[in-house]
């Protein structure tokens, strides 16, 4: 019963955290929602079919052989086969990742993973549109790494923008703000940082909307913080997004 145990316990994990919730937006893109709840339901259903088979196997052996099969059941005890017939008790550790993403699903990548990042990797870009006019200007890290590293013609140059993501704490003189950002899956994570100056950090992982002037006299895309609000963590963490 082992291996239908465990396929029914990984559809139900499935479908916990993709049909039952949106927990899977921690772990891959929204787009891949429908194969996982898919994936989940046959799960499910392949481990409730293997389990009424073998069942129906073991009920039908136990009237055909009858103390026979008891004795030679003894027999194959006694020769160390105990687990042939269920399969090898460490296939139940397959079963822990399942148990705990139906009891419970580990948070989002945050500041742990960008702390260890030594990458400082700014995605370039040789084109820039021009910006829009009002303030405070809602960026994206995304836009604004790239305009802070490649952008020639300084588009953020005595502009106040607003920046949002979490907290990652950097070093006495200044705090990052934090986005992890995925192709597909957590797998292929990229982290987007800008360090912030002129405000307290509020705790470590604490989402955060800064509002603040670029900083352009520092290796890395930084802002001189004049305003910080706390904010909730947004539905989808791994999506780049401005906030208005």
């Amino acid at each position: 019963m082992v291996p239908a145990a465990l396929l029914a316990l990984t559809g139900c994990a499935l479908l916990r955290i993709s049909l039952l919730s949106d927990l899977y937006l921690r772990y891959v893109k929204e787009g891949l929602r429908p194969l996982l709840i898919a994936s989940g339901a046959i799960l499910l259903l392949l481990g409730l079919v293997a389990a009424v088979r073998l069942r129906y196997r073991d009920g039908e052996e136990g009237a055909e052989h009858g103390h026979e099969g008891a004795e030679h059941g003894g027999e194959e005890a006694e020769r160390g086969h105990t687990h042939s017939a269920a399969g090898p008790k460490t296939a139940w550790l397959l079963g822990v990742p399942a148990v705990m993403l139906l009891l419970f699903a580990p948070p989002a990548l945050g500041s742990y993973t960008v702390a260890r990042d030594g990458s400082g990797a700014v995605a370039k870009r040789t084109a820039f549109a021009p910006l829009p006019a009002h303030s405070p200007l809602a960026l994206s890290l995304t836009d604004f790494t790239s305009r802070a590293v490649w952008d020639e013609k300084g588009s953020l140059k005595g502009r106040t923008v607003r920046l949002t993501g979490f907290v990652t704490p950097h070093n006495d003189a200044a705090w990052q703000l934090s986005r992890v950002v995925v192709s597909c899956c957590a797998a292929d994570a990229r982290v987007l940082k800008v360090e912030v100056h002129g405000v307290a950090a509020p705790p470590a992982d604490s989402w955060v909307t800064v509002t603040g002037t670029w900083r352009p006299d520092g290796k890395a895309p930084a802002v001189d913080a004049a305003g910080l609000e706390r904010i909730p963590e947004p539905k989808n963490p791994y999506r780049d997004t401005a906030r208005p």
